[in-house]
C-alpha cells in the first residue's frame, strides 16, 4: 500500500545504540510521501551518551521529517481526537518504555503519543530494543503481543551467547510492518534470526 500522504507518529526512546539503524526508515518513511512527526522521550531530549547529545539527535529528527518534535506530554495529548494520527510507531522501544507501555503508565510524550492512538483504535507499530526480552520484562512482552492495535517489528535474539535475554527489531523491516499494520495485519514472521543480521 501507499504511505504518501499518511501521518504517521515517529517515538523515539532512550535505546541511543539503535538510533543508527533508525534514521534511515524515518528517511524512507519521508521518501515514500508520509508526513512523519517526531516525538521524544525525555531521555532522548536530555542524555547524553557515546552516542551522541540528546539535543543533537533531536535536531536531527526535526531536519529529517521537517516537523517540530513533540516533547511534552500535553504536547502529545492532542494526537487524540484533535490531531490523530494513521499510525504510531515506537522505534526503538526501551524495556524500560515497553513496560509501562504494557502497564498503562503514561509518563512520557511518546507513550501518551501510543495512548492518543490506540484511543483513535489506530496501529501502534513497535521496534523493540531490551536486554530483558527474555527476562522479567518478557511478561510485558507478550502482554502487548496479545493487545488488539499493536504490531511488531519482526524481532530476534541479537547476541544469544553473551546478552541471551536480549532481542532487538529487525529496523530495516520497518516500513513492511507500518504498511502492514495500516491494513490491520501483523508482518510475519514475527520472530526472526537477528544475530544473522549482521553476518
Amino acid at each position: 500500500m501507499s504511505l504518501k500522504g499518511k501521518r504517521i507518529g515517529f517515538g523515539l526512546t532512550g535505546s541511543h545504540c539503535t538510533y543508527d539503524a533508525v534514521f534511515p526508515e524515518i528517511e524512507k518513511l519521508v521518501q515514500m510521501g508520509a508526513e512523519v512527526v517526531p516525538i521524544v522521550t525525555f531521555t532522548v531530549k536530555n542524555t547524553e551518551t557515546r552516542f551522541g547529545k540528546g539535543e543533537d539527535w533531536v535536531q536531527r529528527i526535526e531536519d529529517l521529517t521537517g516537523n517540530k518534535a513533540i516533547n511534552s506530554i500535553v504536547a502529545a495529548e492532542p494526537l487524540g481526537p484533535k490531531m490523530p494520527l494513521d499510525c504510531m510507531v515506537i522505534a526503538p522501544l526501551t524495556g524500560v518504555s515497553m513496560s509501562k507501555f504494557a502497564n498503562a503508565i503514561n509518563d512520557s510524550p511518546v507513550l501518551m503519543a501510543a495512548k492518543a492512538t490506540l484511543r483513535n483504535l489506530k496501529p501502534v507499530v513497535l521496534g523493540i530494543s531490551t536486554n530483558d526480552a527474555l527476562g522479567l520484562n518478557g511478561v510485558n512482552l507478550m502482554r502487548l503481543m496479545a493487545t488488539k492495535n499493536i504490531f511488531f517489528i519482526p524481532y530476534g535474539q541479537d547476541d544469544p551467547v553473551k546478552k541471551p535475554n536480549s532481542m532487538v527489531a529487525r529496523m530495516t523491516l520497518l516500513t513492511e510492518t507500518v504498511e502492514a499494520a495500516i491494513e490491520g495485519n501483523q508482518l510475519q514472521p514475527v520472530i526472526v534470526e537477528k544475530y544473522k543480521d549482521s553476518e
